[in-house]
């Protein structure tokens, strides 16, 4: 298996338990290299995001560029885009440097604590520009259900969100369970071939922040490093709980994740 490039177009987290400085974690500790290109600067801790200064759209897109025209990518991964103007200046760049790169988008809405990352107004140019370029989108529910437009209160209702989302003209939706209640957090995966449920024992811990941003980039690094998608999929969502299960233990509210945990055949098959 080569070693995946994967750019990664997101927000910083001060904290470094989600955003670019989760990505980069996670991709290397997979085994492949991340470059960045910058969309914004969060100020927050564990309990929660204080302010947020936006990069100028010109600017992520000169980074984007620089990246792609020198190192190349295998794999893209977007998190943060928090309005429309940034929105469309990655969705150009990578139009005009980066063809035919596999593009995993996390459509980040609102962080662990609250805070709103995405602009209201920006809802219909994720839909509009971003979606129909990803290879995967990997919402959790209520970023499913904004882009939907339909409540997701069960398992058969994540199933016709999945299902609507593909009608929006996206290739594959890896769409998240974990709001929902019980022991078993259930993830589905729906391609046009169909839908695949992963389950898994719930993990009772406060220390879940960057779930989302690790397991869109271990996603993202799987394919660049020449996975299927299915199998990127298992190894991703094998990495996240393993993590969760190394968590330090740091901050007052929701920790973060133990980034540096490896997963050798043995661990990863128990854990997928």
């Amino acid at each position: 298996m080569g070693r995946g490039r994967v750019l990664v177009c997101a927000g910083s987290d001060s904290g470094g338990g989600a955003g670019i400085q989760a990505d980069i974690k996670a991709v290397t500790a997979l085994g492949g290299y991340a470059a960045t290109a910058v969309t914004a600067l969060t100020a927050q801790d564990t309990r929660g995001v204080q302010g947020v200064v936006g990069v100028a759209p010109d600017f992520i897109a000169l980074q984007i560029r620089m990246v792609l025209d020198d190192i190349g990518a295998d794999a893209i991964k977007t998190g943060m885009l928090a309005d429309g103007p940034t929105i469309g200046a990655v969705c150009d760049a990578v139009a005009a440097h980066g063809a035919g790169v596999p593009l995993v988008a996390d459509p980040v809405m609102v962080a662990k604590g609250g805070h709103k990352l995405l602009a209201d107004e920006a809802v219909a140019t994720l839909r509009a520009r971003l979606l129909p370029m990803a290879a995967v989108v990997t919402p959790n529910l209520p970023e499913a259900e904004v882009l939907a437009g339909m409540p997701i209160p069960d398992l058969p209702a994540m199933e016709r969100a999945a299902a609507a989302l593909l009608g929006m003209g996206v290739r594959a939706v890896l769409l998240k369970g974990g709001h929902l209640e019980g022991e078993v957090l259930t993830d589905i995966l729906a391609t046009p071939g169909g839908i695949e449920r992963f389950e898994s024992p719930r993990i009772a811990t406060r220390h879940t922040h960057g779930t989302g941003c690790t397991l869109a980039s271990a996603l993202a690094c799987g394919l660049a490093q020449g996975m299927t998608l299915r199998a990127a999929v298992v190894r991703a969502r094998a990495y996240v709980r393993a993590a969760i299960l190394a968590a330090p233990g740091l901050g007052q509210g929701h920790g973060p994740l133990g980034h540096g945990v490896t997963l050798d055949p043995a661990r990863l098959a128990a854990l997928a």
